[in-house]
């Protein structure tokens, strides 16, 4: 019998509430079902893994919608009322839970360099990957999603 893990991994580039929650819900599920599982911060989603980041996502209504001044502030709150009525944990309690349940949350190192990002201000547990040791590691992944 094979004892080796299958593998999960899921990229996320946004820092919005639409796109932190996917990558963070598919890691721990895929975590519970015994995958060894990742998710690779890159581009603004690099900002959920800095201290205070999950603190800061927002969500965008789509359209004309959210160009009208003042709408992201009152559609995230309506976003964060429904996410709370639904007994669906906040983004800081999602990704301490996934930590916890051993999903290793990933820094793009070329998105640190790109924004000057002190690496002392990531959240702990966060390690940081090149591309390369990104593509080492998705290689052997049965699911490998962008999310």
């Amino acid at each position: 019998m094979n004892d080796k893990k299958e593998k999960a991994a899921f990229i996320c580039v946004k820092d919005t509430l639409d796109g932190a929650y996917p990558s963070l819900v598919l890691g721990i599920n895929a975590a519970r079902q015994g995958m060894e599982s990742k998710i690779f911060y890159s581009f603004m989603g690099l900002n959920l893994v800095l201290q205070g980041g999950v603190d800061r996502a927002k969500f965008f209504p789509p359209g004309a919608m959210g160009a009208i001044p003042g709408m992201v502030t009152l559609a995230t709150g309506m976003m964060k009322k429904k996410i709370d009525k639904a007994n669906i944990p906040s983004l800081g309690e999602l990704q301490e839970m996934a930590q916890l349940e051993g999903v290793e949350l990933i820094a793009c190192k070329m998105t640190v360099d790109m924004m000057e990002i002190d690496e002392q201000k990531l959240i702990d547990g966060v390690t940081v990957w090149t591309a390369e040791d990104f593509l080492k590691y998705a290689r052997g992944c049965k699911i490998c999603l962008f999310t």
